[in-house]
């Protein structure tokens, strides 16, 4: 079996608390990532190739504590297999409410179809009610379209994000002790 190429990605800090959410009170490895760090990581895996692993090498300007400089991996990868998770909750979150939508937006079509049937059948004559007739067709079709775009569109980016933060999840990291 041949191994996964990686590619690196390299952070830059004066030190290691730089990398964690300060105001979060849970223990270290279950810690938040800062937002300005989780955003140049995710940044800069988003540029990378797809179908390679990550490294992340943190290059320390000063020495951190060394407890807490063995658990940075695992701090790092938790903090990321949290947010697949919260991506794919959020990707089914999206489909319960494209289904939801789709089965109400069809019932509302079905209702409006019906309506300007009825409507062209009493009045055939009217071009007011033609046109009344018409209208109900189009808001009636209008009601698929936020199911139709949850379906064809609004899921691909969540998709994409919650695979990035699975590959971000597996990730090697590296605490790099400054030189000197």
């Amino acid at each position: 079996m041949t191994a996964v190429p990686r590619v690196h990605i390299e952070l830059r800090l004066r030190e290691l608390k730089q990398l964690f959410n300060s105001m979060d009170p849970s223990p270290f490895h279950e810690r938040d990532l800062d937002a300005a760090a989780e955003e140049f990581i995710v940044d800069w895996a988003r540029e990378l190739p797809a179908g390679q692993e990550f490294e992340l090498s943190i290059r320390l300007g000063t020495p951190p504590d060394p407890v807490q400089a063995a658990g940075v991996e695992e701090a790092v990868r938790n903090y990321f297999q949290q947010q697949a998770e919260r991506k794919r909750r959020a990707l089914r979150r999206m489909f319960r409410l494209g289904r939801y939508s789709l089965a109400v937006g069809i019932l509302f079509l079905a209702g409006c179809l019906t309506l300007s049937r009825v409507l062209g059948q009493v009045f055939e004559a009217s071009s007011l009610f033609a046109t009344l007739e018409l209208t109900l067709d189009i808001i009636g079709w209008v009601a698929l379209w936020r199911p139709l775009e949850i379906f064809l569109y609004d899921w691909w980016p969540l998709r994409a994000d919650r695979r990035l933060c699975d590959r971000l999840g597996r990730m090697r990291v590296r605490v790099l002790l400054p030189e000197g």
